[in-house]
């Protein structure tokens, strides 16, 4: 009798044991991405750290997803493939418009007065200068990503604002790198006079003491737009149980580990509303670039 309770016994654990096997095997998993402002090898090793932290803050699998442009990124949200995201100001919008109840959760500390860097070849002679940089006229400028928020959507804004031409007209060529650090690349060997991009990868390459800053100044900076973000889609409380998009947004703005803060990089993150990226809808609907 008691052999046949022990097997019995055992038998329920076996059965337990199973189910919860069964269970964490169907456990979803929530896919991230981010723009690629970096080469596709950076990033990966950035981002799959913080898959890992974001796993271990909420209890589910997360991978982290690689895209190949800023419009990959809005798509792949659109399309369900990813749910979470680390945006461009832009991105991020059209990437709520794609997908009707999608938030903008979260937001770097920076992202709240971020500005873009207008750069030159030493040997254009120009300097640093508090006023937009007239005398670039003729010359040859780069964008970044051709739907960047701090690449495109603002220098181009503030190109027309401040010249009233368009920046085709009042350059000589321009172009479209692709990423930030492609711009600084670019702009360094000469092979365009001016660019534009993103503040924080030119500072970072100047405190690593980067050979391309050596040949490169900045010359001006736009005043402060808001930027960078993460947006996760409406339905996730649905697939993740409730308030799942609340404790995402816990444990990104709960993020402090300093190695983890650098992928980004950000000093910090701060919650976020849909509301605070209106300027930029503003501007993208004002040059064409939002239908």
């Amino acid at each position: 009798m008691h052999r046949l309770l022990r097997v019995a016994v055992a038998a329920v654990g076996f059965v337990l044991v199973g189910i919860g096997a069964s269970r964490a095997q169907s456990a979803p998993t929530l896919y991230f991405s981010a723009i690629p402002d970096d080469d596709e090898t950076r990033l990966t090793e950035r981002f799959d750290k913080v898959a890992a932290y974001l796993s271990r803050q909420l209890g589910v699998p997360v991978r982290y997803v690689p895209v190949k442009s800023y419009a990959a990124s809005v798509t792949a949200f659109r399309n369900d493939q990813i749910q979470l995201a680390w945006f461009g100001g832009l991105s991020g919008v059209q990437a709520r418009l794609a997908v009707p109840g999608s938030q903008a959760i979260a937001q770097g500390t920076e992202d709240r007065t971020f500005v873009t860097y207008f750069i030159a070849n030493k040997e254009t002679g120009l300097q640093a200068s508090e006023t937009f940089p007239a005398a670039a006229k003729g010359m040859t400028f780069t964008f970044g990503a051709q739907t960047s928020t701090s690449g495109r959507l603002f220098p181009e804004f503030y190109i027309r604002k401040e010249t009233g031409q368009a920046p085709e007209t009042f350059f000589s060529r321009v172009g479209f790198s692709g990423d930030h650090a492609q711009t600084l690349r670019l702009v360094s060997t000469g092979a365009f006079q001016v660019g534009a991009l993103n503040y924080t990868v030119y500072d970072a390459a100047l405190a690593k003491n980067a050979p391309e800053v050596d040949s490169t100044r900045v010359i001006w900076k736009t005043p402060p737009y808001p930027d960078y973000n993460w947006t996760i889609r409406g339905d996730v409380d649905a697939r993740f149980g409730e308030g799942f998009m609340g404790k995402v947004q816990t444990a990104v703005t709960g993020m402090t580990d300093a190695d983890l803060l650098a992928s980004f990089p950000r000093s910090g993150f701060v919650k976020a509303a849909n509301e605070d990226y209106g300027p930029i809808e503003e501007t993208a609907r004002a040059i064409g670039l939002l239908d």
